[in-house]
């Protein structure tokens, strides 16, 4: 399976996409730098994507970065042994203290390992990681994407990206979920690239970082 593990992976899947996509060329221009946007596999890593569910990348690196001073090294154990008390410091909402707390319990208990994801075929990594409860198709492909070094995942449901390709496009409306995924699928087998093409182009359009953190 293709991964993406180098700048020189990303240069390659642009270069690609601008044979398949010939829109994609002005896109790829105005972007500027689009960067590898890699971590770790790992809790820390999906942690940091389940605390930016829904909120702002501003709110998100301030309260990821609470719970890792709170926290230090975050790893499911320590997470658990933090309890209730930490959760609410760090600013972690209700939904996601639940999401944390189960997702640190299947790991503790082996019924989930994070670094076998980046082998599986996608759609398998995806069901793996939805089967944690509060854990959706957003929270599973930007994880995937960003910690797994998946090369053909495109979360669709990200707004930031339903924006910037409208933008590209002249799409009025934005497009929702399932217009953008099927639109996405011609950018296969380079879709994570793509996605990280539209994030840079959004941070172009509108001076503000929108990716999640990696």
């Amino acid at each position: 399976m293709q991964r993406i593990e180098t700048e020189v992976d990303i240069a390659r899947g642009l270069d690609a996409l601008v044979l398949i996509d010939r829109r994609l060329a002005p896109v790829r221009a105005a972007a500027g730098q689009v960067p590898l946007r890699r971590s770790p596999a790992g809790f820390h890593s999906l942690a940091s994507v389940i605390v930016s569910q829904q909120v702002s990348r501003a709110s998100a690196d301030a309260i990821f970065g609470r719970l890792c001073r709170l926290v230090d090294p975050l790893t499911p154990a320590g997470f658990l042994a933090g309890g209730e008390r930490i959760m609410v410091e760090a600013g972690l909402s209700r939904a996601k203290q639940k999401t944390l707390t189960a997702l640190s319990a299947m790991l503790q208990a082996g019924e989930l390992d994070l670094a076998l994801l980046g082998a599986l075929p996608a759609g398998e990594a995806i069901a793996s990681l939805t089967a944690v409860p509060g854990i959706g198709p957003w929270t599973a492909e930007v994880y995937l994407l960003v910690a797994a070094g998946h090369a053909d995942i495109f979360p669709a449901g990200d707004v930031a990206l339903q924006t910037a390709v409208a933008r590209a496009f002249g799409l009025q409306p934005r497009p929702e979920a399932k217009q953008l995924a099927l639109l996405a699928e011609s950018w296969s087998p380079w879709r994570s690239v793509a996605a990280r093409l539209f994030w840079s182009y959004y941070r172009e359009i509108r001076g503000a970082e929108a990716a999640p953190a990696a």
